[in-house]
């Protein structure tokens, strides 16, 4: 019976985000803007990391990953809800449904990590600036950013595992824009009490330890601060650390308003508003962040700019 139940299943509906057809077209261009801006945001912070030799530094090479990282965690969701938006039956197949779950995990965690890994690069550039090309080199960076792609590979693919050994019965309506991994474990008829140990489990090592391993770097930062105290000292920190910080504010603030601040009133559409302020409005701002607040990127973008006009007005 499990088994005939399993494969009834072939596809889910997607009900989507809670707007009213008469505002349908305005969200749907809204979107549409967002993720053309998050594509092309983060696609110039690659560009210019790759193209300005001031910018391949360690701190730059955990930039462009999380850039990629950011593009395509948007990219998982964002194309799919654009086409629901359009189509009058939003359904997804089953096989999308777990490949959409397993990398929407996947380049999820991956921020987690990188946010991480530039902690640390802030740590040593200010508590140590003198030692900070011998322990920063190119070596451990690279292990750095292997180690968190493998980590997040077998996150993903334990729970989409997990996922796929479920039954699921009559009921394929997911009531989001795309397969949550609890959403879909209210629909399965199979016990789910492994799953969700796992996810208990996993999510304490993936989430909790990372923003613990953030706040020790910058609590070793401030410490570091305070014995030398000076205006200087204070602004070159900010300056340092300020871009860094809102984007560890805005990824795990959204995480704490989704997972940890359970609402009991109308928690369905507390959630999609979450899920959407994580999956479109972060990926999107991250780049702004870096480019507004960032007098390196600024100066990168102006070189840039600069040498492909000097080329222009030499062809010419």
């Amino acid at each position: 019976m499990a088994k005939r139940n399993q494969t009834i299943i072939s596809e889910f509906l997607l009900l989507g985000l809670p707007i009213q057809p008469e505002h349908q077209n305005l969200f749907y261009a809204l979107f549409l803007a967002m993720y053309v801006t998050t594509v092309l945001g983060n696609l110039l912070i690659m560009f210019l990391i790759r193209l300005d030799p001031h910018l391949h530094t360690p701190m730059y090479l955990f930039l462009s990953n999380l850039s990629f990282s950011d593009l395509c965690f948007s990219s998982v969701t964002m194309p799919k809800l654009l086409q629901n938006m359009k189509s009058r039956a939003p359904s997804i197949p089953y096989a999308g449904c777990l490949a959409q779950m397993y990398f929407y995990l996947f380049f999820g965690v991956l921020e987690s990590f990188l946010l991480v890994a530039m902690a640390y690069d802030r740590y040593v550039a200010i508590c140590f600036p003198l030692r900070y090309a011998a322990i920063m080199s190119p070596r451990l960076c690279l292990s750095l950013l292997a180690l968190s792609w493998v980590l997040t590979t077998a996150h993903a693919a334990l729970h989409t595992l997990l996922m796929a050994r479920l039954s699921f019965c009559a009921d394929n309506v997911i009531p989001h824009f795309f397969c949550d991994t609890s959403t879909l474990l209210k629909l399965s008829c199979s016990d789910t009490r492994v799953n969700g140990l796992v996810i208990l489990f996993m999510g304490g090592l993936i989430l909790v330890i990372p923003f613990l391993l953030i706040i020790v770097s910058y609590a070793r930062i401030v410490s570091s601060i305070l014995k030398v105290p000076s205006a200087r000292g204070i602004r070159k920190a900010f300056s340092t650390c300020g871009s860094h910080l809102s984007m560890v504010s805005l990824f795990y603030g959204t995480i704490i308003g989704l997972y940890l601040c359970p609402s009991t009133n109308n928690s369905t559409v507390k959630e999609t508003v979450m899920a959407v302020m994580y999956t479109v409005v972060t990926p999107m701002l991250n780049p702004f962040i870096y480019s507004l607040r960032n007098r390196d990127m600024k100066r990168a973008l102006g070189r840039v700019f600069w040498k492909k006009k000097i080329s222009f007005s030499l062809k010419r």
